[in-house]
């Protein structure tokens, strides 16, 4: 399906750049860096080959010079940007994959830092390097830190800060590492091991819900410090809330020896559909604060991506308690005698919104391109125009509600109750905001709260055929939905003693860690799915001591999403990212399992661009400090360079291929079984024996 193209709120790149005359440069230049038009023409400039194994990191040095990469073949790459030469070739001594890798700010990129699955952080001074000689058999680290226990999946830096790294490791800990005060120490459960440098210990962090009081272990899988506010640090790990806290707010650090409560966050941020999900294996791969610290970006395993406010007021409808994520999908229809009509405005339509209405209507209408339907619709939403009233606003929300339960893809039920939710606000005797809840409710099996909307129907129905119709074929649903319930639950009833009975399979035994959380590490090092398996729900330390003062606990507040971005699928690795593209942020860009990476427009989550980007998966994408070029690296040995190219033209870059069919294809693989999924990625790795490890 080959889109039409719409307009961006960009505007002209020809205008931007004759503005520069005018309104200088700075802030021009940081517009067109990333603008629509580039964007829309990124194609594959060249290949860095060099690595062994799958590049697992990428990051740019602070004036885009420099791309280093760490990769399973424990070694650690420097390249020219300039000509893609390869600069530097280190054997860091680590003895497995190196998971991350950073540039230390502010030491003319001498210093770099590296974190691997051996649980370890080693740094290294490049100005000891002999020579220019791109081969360097190995390098002596200056410091080498054995303190965590687990895997090290992610490494922050702090803008103008040379001394100081953090590392957040799957062993529940965040820890801060000062150069200045030792250059190594002993390895973890060592009888002499008192490393003082735990500034977050979340070893009793992870909950399964809002409402829930954190009792388990959540193992860390990214963290971000703010560029703009540095005392501001992101985590995200195990479970479905990503936490922003305030470092300046924190308790001195310690050791971890005894275990502590987990501080309280400033923010927590999750959708609110995932707060109660109980799911043990949903978990977060990736959060990044946006360039200007306003935003950050989440990115779940078996999920999509989702965008978030960090500055809200407090009275702000983002803001949600436990109560409303179980009132979410139980607001009453309308009150039949208080309810009101809220008065609205009457404004004429502009001629581009009445064509994209005219387009998501068709595809409502027809049952076709309803993804194209979905992104017409969310561009009228959320444009600031004078001549969108609130008809169009309401006629919008429930087209999108009706586009979004047709196309069915995983958690578009969801969205659909927050469009008619929304369309309520304007109308709240909408007949088709009611039902489509009524039919959404259907869809998760909520009969009781279905019927309560279908009966509501009766009293909303406008007195014409279509629409009477429309509440009859609701009732039939409900109706043998109803009779299909009876019937499991008689077959429940009878196969009771048999469930309960039942020997544990073979994919129990494997894929849950045991009661007392040993499973073993050992052969199992070099494997990128090895991700919730280790610190889940179910592990230990929780099993083995309960919560102090439960009866203290104080419910917390979470931040909702404001946008969500949907084509890729995330399940095969867990360090897949998702980045804001250019010193703007005004595109968002993700990796995916079926090898290649996706790019939206932040304000509308609109689908840019699709490309190939690997053999078979895509987990880093790196946007350059300040040209239009973005780096990506997966299970290949390769790095990729992309860059605007005048016959990029299409919406996708590399094999012509029909968009829908390639994304609704990863929308099935995300709600596949995770043992499924389990077994196609060994099939990959064993296709190609050079490629060791999925994270």
């Amino acid at each position: 399906m080959e889109e039409a193209r719409w307009g961006f709120s960009d505007g002209s790149v020809t205008d931007l750049l004759e503005a520069r005359g005018l309104h200088g440069a700075t802030d021009i230049n940081k517009r067109v860096q990333f603008h629509s038009s580039l964007v829309q023409r990124l194609a594959l400039e060249k290949e860095l080959e060099g690595h062994l194994g799958c590049v697992n990191a990428i990051a740019w040095n602070s004036n885009g010079s420099l791309l280093l990469s760490g990769s399973d073949d424990t070694r650690i790459c420097i390249w020219s940007y300039g000509n893609g030469e390869l600069l530097h070739d280190i054997e860091t001594g680590h003895s497995a994959n190196i998971f991350c890798t950073k540039f230390v700010p502010e030491t003319s990129d001498e210093v770099i830092v590296s974190g691997a699955g051996d649980a370890e952080v080693r740094v290294f001074n490049l100005s000891r390097l002999s020579g220019r000689r791109p081969i360097e058999l190995s390098m002596e680290p200056t410091a080498v830190y054995q303190c965590h226990s687990r895997r090290i999946k992610k490494l922050a830096v702090e803008i103008g800060n040379p001394n100081v790294v953090w590392s957040a490791s799957e062993d529940g800990t965040l820890r801060q590492h000062d150069f200045r005060e030792c250059s190594s120490c002993p390895r973890a459960r060592s009888a002499n091991q008192e490393c003082r440098n735990v500034l977050l210990d979340l070893r009793w962090g992870a909950k399964k819900s809002l409402a829930d009081i954190p009792k388990q272990p959540l193992a860390l899988k990214s963290c971000d410090i703010s560029s703009v506010r540095p005392h501001q640090l992101l985590v995200g790990g195990s479970d479905a809330f990503a936490r922003l806290y305030d470092r300046r707010m924190l308790p001195p650090l310690s050791t971890c020896q005894t275990k502590k409560e987990p501080p309280p966050c400033v923010k927590m941020f999750c959708p609110i559909h995932l707060a109660d999900t109980r799911k043990s294996n949903l978990h977060l791969t990736h959060v990044a604060f946006s360039p200007n610290g306003k935003e950050v970006l989440l990115s779940y395993s078996g999920e999509h991506v989702y965008l978030f406010d960090v500055d809200l007021e407090n009275t702000s409808s983002l803001r949600y308690t436990a109560d409303d994520v179980r009132e979410q999908l139980c607001l009453p229809p309308f009150n039949k005698e208080l309810a009101k009509l809220v008065p609205k405005q009457q404004k004429f339509h502009v001629d581009t919104f009445k064509k994209l209405m005219q387009v998501a209507t068709k595809s409502l209408e027809m049952g076709t391109d309803l993804m194209h339907g979905v992104e017409a619709c969310s561009t009228v939403l959320p444009a600031v125009d004078p001549y969108i009233d609130d008809n169009m606003k309401h006629d919008c929300l429930c087209t999108r509600a009706g586009l979004y339960l047709k196309r069915r893809w995983k958690n578009d039920v969801y969205m659909a109750i927050r469009d008619c939710n929304s369309a309520r606000c304007i109308d709240s005797r909408s007949f088709q905001a009611h039902l489509y809840i009524a039919e959404a409710l259907l869809q998760l099996g909520r009969l009781k709260e279905a019927s309560e909307y279908v009966d509501a129907l009766n009293f909303l129905v406008p007195p014409y055929s279509g629409s009477v119709k429309q509440v009859e074929n609701i009732k039939e649903q409900l109706f043998a939905a109803e009779l299909e319930k009876n019937k499991k639950d008689q077959v429940g009833n009878t196969n009771t003693d048999a469930r309960h009975g039942r020997l544990r399979s073979l994919s129990d035994i494997l894929f849950r860690s045991d009661a007392s959380g040993s499973s073993s590490q050992e052969g199992r090092e070099d494997s990128d799915y090895d991700d919730e398996m280790e610190l889940d729900f179910e592990t230990s330390a929780s099993a083995e001591s309960t919560h102090n003062d439960d009866s203290a606990y104080q419910p917390e507040v979470a931040i909702d999403m404001k946008q969500r971005y949907v084509a890729h699928c995330n399940v095969g690795t867990d360090i897949k990212q998702a980045s804001f593209l250019g010193e703007q942020g005004e595109f968002i860009a993700s990796g995916s399992d079926d090898g290649r990476w996706f790019i939206w427009e932040k304000r509308t989550g609109r689908l840019i661009k699709m490309l190939v980007g690997d053999g078979a998966v895509v987990n880093c994408i790196q946007s350059h400090p300040y040209d239009c070029v973005v780096a990506t690296s997966g299970i290949d040995n390769s790095i990729k360079l992309w860059t605007p190219d005048a016959n990029a033209t299409s919406m996708v870059a590399g094999p012509e291929i029909d968009v829908s069919s390639v994304i609704e294809n990863n929308q099935r693989k995300l709600s596949h079984n995770r043992e499924i999924m389990l077994r196609a990625g060994r099939e990959v790795v064993a296709r190609d024996e050079n490629k060791a490890g999925w994270v």
